[in-house]
């Protein structure tokens, strides 16, 4: 591990203005929460560090390391530069619903040992961590002790049901441009306010659902490796069993998605296997696929979401999941696994808590990093046009390019007893 100075983030706690939360609160307080994981690996299913981090689908109101309120410092490596926090793990979006027939107080916190919370809604009381970027980077944060701790902790969460939805709207704060946020509020749950600690006269935050966002250098439970001729095998690497698993290609060929139900702990599986005549061709214009998004509507109502929760999660996810050009798998994590990755606290304990975290196993197939590195050595020998097909590919590849790429220079990288003619694939 390099040497050098931890960054120690400046929190701020107001406390003054805390109500405790009631012990004695109703029982039947229910919580529902889901999010995303979203990772990248190449053929050989080995993860991929890649720019995990992004600011501009969300509404400008939201807080992060840039404008993070309450007289906060960050580190300089926190400040979202160009291309953002580099790591191997994307936690997007996880929302935080309440239901409960009775107005109350909560305390909510939330621990992320392995990553940093980047972005937040409302206004948190405590917000961290203290680790280094360096520890981070390596992946060798081995302090527990509350100085390192990273978290992001609510207090006196005013739970208000029984608002109707037209009443509460302009309480809510709101934004024009597109975003991953709004869609979430299309749900049943309880009107949530807020304290933001400002000295301003306007100090109360409402929302739907507690939001944040992060990133980490942590592995997922599910390993995924593609063949040269496309093929593709899913192994589930942890301990508990994987559910819903929905492999997904878009591309210029066409649009296609297969699914397997459940994958036992150290079982292996090929797509091609499932279905003997291929995926099943699917019709995508812009917009979810109704049949797969129903498919993991369904999904995600078995895990324990409402019906209107897990809408509300696969509307904010559909330009992305399903209108993306690439190859990718979707699948529920193991309950275990998140309460092991975010550690969640409330106060007071509901009557039933629902966690559904979807993980994204993000896929470079070898022939995609085979084509990047042969227009990479064609414009290496001054070739304008694979110049431009090398800007071309970047562009489409979005935000998992620079994980492509990475993998296409160690491609074109000189290798000991490999051929000159091999190395640069012209």
């Amino acid at each position: 591990m390099k040497t050098i100075p931890t960054l120690v983030l400046s929190i701020i706690v107001a406390g003054a203005g805390f109500v405790p939360a009631d012990d004695s609160a109703p029982a039947n307080l229910v919580v529902h929460e889901w999010g995303t994981f979203t990772s990248v690996q190449g053929g050989d299913g080995v993860p991929r560090k890649w720019h995990a981090t992004q600011v501009s689908d969300l509404p400008a109101f939201v807080y992060n390391w840039n404008k993070p309120g309450l007289n906060r410092h960050a580190p300089a490596a926190l400040l979202f530069g160009k291309g953002g926090l580099t790591a191997l793990q994307r936690m997007e979006t996880p929302v935080i619903y309440f239901y409960s027939p009775t107005a109350l107080s909560a305390d909510v916190t939330i621990r992320f040992p392995k990553g940093l919370v980047t972005e937040w809604f409302p206004q948190a009381a405590q917000i961290g961590p203290a680790v280094s970027i360096a520890e981070l980077e390596e992946g060798t944060v081995t302090n527990p002790a509350a100085s390192y701790e990273s978290l992001v902790s609510w207090r006196g969460v005013q739970v208000l049901p029984g608002h109707e939805p037209a009443a509460i709207a302009h309480l809510m704060p709101n934004d024009k441009k597109a975003s991953h946020y709004f869609a979430a509020r299309e749900t049943d749950a309880a009107l949530l306010r807020v304290n933001n600690h400002s000295l301003t006269n306007n100090a109360e935050e409402h929302d739907k659902f507690l939001f944040y966002r992060g990133a980490g250098n942590f592995g997922s439970p599910l390993k995924v490796t593609t063949s040269d001729d496309g093929r593709v095998s899913i192994e589930n690497t942890g301990t508990a069993p994987l559910a819903h698993l929905f492999l997904l290609r878009l591309d210029d060929s066409g649009q296609a998605w297969s699914a397997l139900e459940r994958l036992e702990p150290g079982a292996r599986e090929s797509f091609d296997k499932l279905m003997p005549a291929g995926l099943a061709n699917i019709s995508c214009s812009g917009v979810a696929p109704r049949t797969i998004a129903a498919a993991m509507e369904a999904a995600l109502v078995s895990e324990g979401l409402f019906p209107r929760e897990a809408r509300a999660m696969v509307n904010t996810w559909s330009d992305s999941w399903f209108a993306e050009d690439g190859l990718r798998v979707l699948y529920v994590l193991p309950r275990a696994w998140t309460d092991e990755i975010l550690p969640l606290e409330l106060n007071p304990q509901p009557e039933a808590l629902v966690r559904v975290m979807v993980g994204r196993a993000e896929i470079i197939p070898p022939k995609t990093q085979h084509e990047i590195a042969h227009q990479i050595a064609l414009a290496d020998t001054g070739d304008p046009f694979a110049q431009k097909r090398v800007e071309a590919m970047a562009k489409k590849l979005g935000r998992f390019a620079g994980a492509a790429f990475q993998l296409a220079h160690e491609e074109l990288a000189p290798q000991p007893n490999k051929p000159i003619a091999l190395q640069a694939r012209k």
